[in-house]
């Protein structure tokens, strides 16, 4: 006999934290199956730097920033580029989301103890006109505590919930196939997989030790996206953004394959928007990793030069931290599949932030004197002075002659010509010497230093790149970085999950990544940042809220 229970949910990260909690909090019965331990729970979330995408925050205004949901939908739909029938859900739930993160969001959130650390990060700027891609303001709020500050509340309620007998986890269960019943989804089976205490992250025994059935009223598919098999990153590549890389590391780990997309897809969910994705063009191969071909992101300020294999500079406004898939296009138009910083000690030291909740350890540990030391500190965060001494994409070297020949040997080629690279590094230099310019990223780092968030922590002083005073000089090799899956299975604003004929499939709803963050695409084909895990809350949210009235 297969248990029974209200609902079941597909997954133990933070979407299916957020549904399962709001389910249990509803007075329903839950049960949570993931193929992960106990020790991942949390799921992607929990490696995140913990930023999060708001609208006209106290936080926003005590800095002097004036935003509006008027100014953040237009961001939104002029970064999204919503443009095909399929768009038409994803639009309502981008809709539903920005007057989400303008109202409730905030204050729901505090309500459980989450709290924000005051300065707002400006990511995804853009650099086109007013009604193009990217955030006219800075919207990035970092979580005190980044990744696990995140998925601390919703754990919380969850062992809560657990204590009063309303949710019930089960973990190491591999789902491989939804019941159906009339029409109706009513269940999962699949594989227990043998207990594995694995460090969370690394790669768990896929040994298989019994079989399992559950049965319940509706079914919440809650199971991240693709990054980390780069098999079907690579089918699913898109002709706009050029030839699939051959090389690629990883921002999520390897159980992180799509595998449950695949299985749902299979009972006739209908799964939109699968080129539309979100890969980083900042990764370094982390000489540290914890699960295969582990890469981290560059948080970049603005002042890094940039340049592709060749030694040309990226055109404008192709900056750090302007336009991700921009750059990735620009890059894979080039031929090859990897870029250049070139910057100073100087601009390390103040603006290279680095992904994921591990390499914060004063924002993730909670430490305000470790955190003040970002900004009053000789050297980098020493998360990146480690990248700096061990990292495999680094290079330090006191002249550029040094430095670009040291370049030319870790790619394996003699593409880098000194003169040219010299030619336009004192180019760019020469208009450092007057506060007006025409130099577009000149311009961009002063507008960057009005704001007192970047000037404070985020902007280095406009200096020359080959000013001795501000060395060494330093060289990291730029490589392309798998990460987030913007479309998924369409679904209303309740989550439901639409079927192939166009009718909403009973008792089947999808959340977080798998639904593209929000009805199969709420990102369109780019994202302004901090919505990710927002996506994951609302969608969760719903889903929970919507499940737990339609089981009765």
């Amino acid at each position: 006999m297969a248990e029974e229970t209200d609902v079941i949910v597909v997954g133990a990260g933070l979407s299916g934290l957020v549904a399962a909690t709001e389910i249990a909090d509803a007075g329903k019965r839950v049960i949570v199956v993931d193929q992960e331990g106990e020790q991942s729970i949390g799921g992607q979330a929990f490696w995140s730097f913990g930023g999060l995408f708001l609208v006209n925050s106290p936080e926003q205004r005590r800095l002097g920033i004036k935003d509006s949901y008027d100014l953040a939908m237009q961001d939104w739909l002029g970064t999204a580029g919503f443009d095909r029938d399929e768009d038409f859900w994803p639009r309502q739930w981008a809709e539903a989301y920005v007057a989400f993160a303008a109202g409730e969001k905030r204050a729901w959130l505090r309500a459980m103890g989450h709290r924000i650390f005051p300065v707002v990060g400006w990511a995804e700027r853009g650099g086109y006109d007013a009604m193009g891609h990217g955030n006219s303001v800075p919207r990035f709020h970092v979580t005190w505590g980044t990744g696990p500050g995140i998925v601390e509340p919703f754990e919380r309620r969850a062992r809560e919930a657990v204590k009063s007998g309303r949710l019930i986890f089960r973990f190491r269960h591999r789902v491989d196939a939804l019941s159906i019943t009339n029409g109706t989804v009513d269940g999962v089976g699949g594989a227990v997989l043998a207990p594995d205490d694995v460090e969370r992250g690394k790669s768990s025994s896929r040994n298989v030790v019994g079989e399992f059935a559950l049965k319940a009223q509706a079914v919440i598919v809650a199971s991240g996206g693709i990054g980390g098999n780069h098999e079907l990153v690579r089918q699913n590549w898109p002709e706009r953004l050029g030839t699939p890389p051959k090389f690629m590391i990883s921002g999520v780990p390897e159980h992180v394959d799509g595998r449950m997309i695949g299985i749902t897809e299979k009972t006739g969910a209908r799964l939109i928007n699968r080129d539309r994705m979100w890969h980083y063009v900042e990764g370094i191969q982390n000489w540290n990793p914890i699960w295969p071909r582990h890469g981290i992101r560059i948080l970049p300020g603005p002042s890094s030069m940039w340049f592709d294999a060749t030694g040309t500079r990226l055109p404008a406004p192709l900056f750090p931290g302007s336009d991700t898939l921009g750059q990735l296009k620009y890059i894979m138009s080039s031929g090859y599949e990897y870029s250049w910083f070139i910057l100073t000690q100087s601009i390390i030291k103040k603006e290279f932030a680095l992904s994921g909740s591990e390499q914060n350890p004063d924002l993730t540990g909670k430490s305000w004197r470790m955190t003040i030391k970002r900004a009053t500190n000789k050297g980098a965060p020493a998360p990146v002075e480690a990248f700096k001494s061990h990292g495999v994409d680094f290079i330090v070297r006191d002249k550029l002659e040094d430095l670009v020949a040291e370049m030319n040997k870790l790619a394996g080629s003699d593409l880098l010509k000194l003169e040219h690279i010299k030619l336009q590094i004192e180019a760019r230099d020469r208009e450092i010497a007057n506060p007006y310019v025409k130099d577009a990223q000149v311009m961009n780092i002063h507008n960057a230093r009005r704001y007192i968030g970047d000037k404070l922590i985020r902007t280095a002083s406009p200096h020359r790149i080959l000013d001795p005073a501000q060395g060494p000089l330093i060289a990291v090799k730029l490589n392309i970085l798998t990460r987030k899956t913007l479309g998924g299975f369409e679904t209303d604003l309740d989550s439901r999950v639409f079927g192939a004929e166009g009718s909403v499939i009973p008792g089947l709803y999808a959340v977080g990544e798998a639904a593209g963050f929000g009805g199969g695409g709420v990102h369109g084909y780019r994202s302004l940042e901090g919505t990710f895990l927002g996506g994951c809350l609302f969608s969760g949210r719903n889903a929970g809220r919507a499940a737990a009235k339609a089981v009765g």
